[in-house]
């Protein structure tokens, strides 16, 4: 399930490394804020179907236009592709909204920046490479600037406990999902692997997203939101990160996370009003440090 992959740069990222981790970091960043919004006409669970089914139609629609992507999946790589439309996709893209019902869009942003710790931990554990000094000590300061982000929302009450935890639990399966990823991404190239993924992601929230149909209220506001979230947010971001992933690797790769939590606490503050105590900042630094302490 997991193996070392040869990447295609190993050295320092060249401008289309860049180009793809600042756009992912720009679109993920925003994603919190754009849950938010949706949230507020429609349930969790039918945006979380929205967007998944938004992102699987159109990749289907590039892998079309891409002749390069007809490679189909070997028989023996199907049941890794069926488990990380699962960690990758179906159980974060429904813990999200969930979760914010509970804490604001800024928090869970903060708390999505403990992603590279997760990463390295599942590389350590999986992959059996051993962590030297350095990623030892940012793993345990990782830790320690996710419960600083914690504390304010659990001080809060059980709600918005269940709300850290949905997140925190979304940010384990990310750690795994990119580690089981790279080799994949590696062999069949981004379009071939994210497309089949994300369908079969779209059968699993489907109870889900059409559960409890009738509560929801089809606003401009929330149905642009969902769009976004499924066209550009899902179907673009993950044919971009399928590529970073087989570019830089799998730990690099999460270094996106070191600016998602940066834009969902500026897009939150500035169109929520969201608050943040300030040992949750605290606590944002401490899990970015640690992060590129354990990623070294």
């Amino acid at each position: 399930m997991f193996a070392t992959t040869e990447v295609a740069n190993s050295g320092r990222f060249v401008s289309m490394d860049w180009a793809l981790f600042i756009g992912l970091s720009a679109v993920w960043g925003s994603s919190f804020l754009l849950i938010a919004i949706a949230l507020e006409s429609l349930t969790p669970g039918l945006i979380t179907l929205g967007r998944v089914g938004g992102g699987a139609a159109t990749l289907l629609v590039l892998k079309r236009l891409s002749p390069q992507a007809d490679r189909k999946l070997d028989r023996a790589d199907l049941p890794k592709v069926v488990l990380l439309s699962i960690l990758w996709v179906g159980i974060p893209f429904t813990l999200f909204p969930l979760a914010e019902q509970y804490i604001n869009s800024a928090v869970t942003g903060l708390l999505n920046g403990a992603m590279p710790i997760f990463a390295a931990l599942v590389s350590v554990a999986f992959v059996r490479e051993t962590p030297g000094r350095a990623p030892s000590i940012g793993i345990a300061i990782g830790f320690v600037g996710v419960i600083l982000i914690s504390l304010p929302s659990i001080g809060e009450g059980a709600a918005q406990a269940s709300g850290v935890l949905m997140v925190l639990a979304a940010t384990v399966c990310y750690g795994f999902a990119i580690n089981i990823a790279a080799p994949l991404q590696k062999k069949y190239g981004a379009l071939t692997l994210m497309t089949p993924l994300l369908c079969l992601a779209t059968l699993w929230t489907l109870p889900l997203g059409l559960r409890n149909f009738g509560e929801n209220t089809a606003t401009v506001g929330g149905v642009a939101a969902v769009a976004f979230l499924g066209a550009v947010g899902t179907g673009f971001a993950y044919w971009m990160m399928a590529t970073l992933v087989g570019r830089v690797g799998p730990i690099r790769a999460s270094f996106i996370t070191y600016l998602i939590p940066v834009v969902a606490l500026v897009l939150g503050v500035i169109f929520r009003g969201d608050t943040i105590a300030a040992v949750a900042i605290v606590g944002a630094a401490l899990t970015i440090g640690g992060a590129v302490l354990a990623s070294r």
